[in-house]
């Protein structure tokens, strides 16, 4: 009662879940994104203007877009796209990245990294729905 959403079946979410987890393990930064989002767009050109390579995954082009999207939201609190992680741990989304870049802070999180990355858990928030 008072839910936003159904909950995701379970197969589902720990698809989901899986996914998520294996890009970020996988990439040193993944971009779930959406191919039309101005805010995507400009996260993107961030990493493009340091010349780092990202993962940008396009949940508008995939059918588990919306099931993706439902356990970015459950790990971090906002479903809201980009969500932004670099070497293993969400930065946020645009405004966020911006801000790490202004502050220089952005490339060095990036040159950091190195393949497989850490799952940080840090980030997660347990909620259930």
């Amino acid at each position: 009662m008072g839910q936003l959403f159904t909950r995701l079946p379970e197969e589902k979410r720990e698809a989901a879940l899986h996914f998520i987890r294996n890009q970020v393990v996988q990439n040193c930064v993944v971009i779930f994104s959406k191919s039309y989002c101005p805010y995507c767009m400009k996260a993107k050109n961030i990493f493009e203007e340091i010349g780092a390579n990202f993962k940008a995954i396009e949940l508008d082009q995939r059918k588990d877009g919306d099931h993706i999207q439902n356990i970015l939201e459950e790990l971090t609190g906002v479903r809201t796209v980009p969500r932004v992680f670099v070497n293993g741990k969400c930065i946020g989304g645009a405004t966020d990245t911006h801000k790490l870049h202004s502050n220089g802070k952005l490339l060095p999180l990036v040159l950091r990294c190195s393949p497989p990355c850490k799952w940080d858990d840090s980030f997660c928030l347990n909620r259930s729905h």
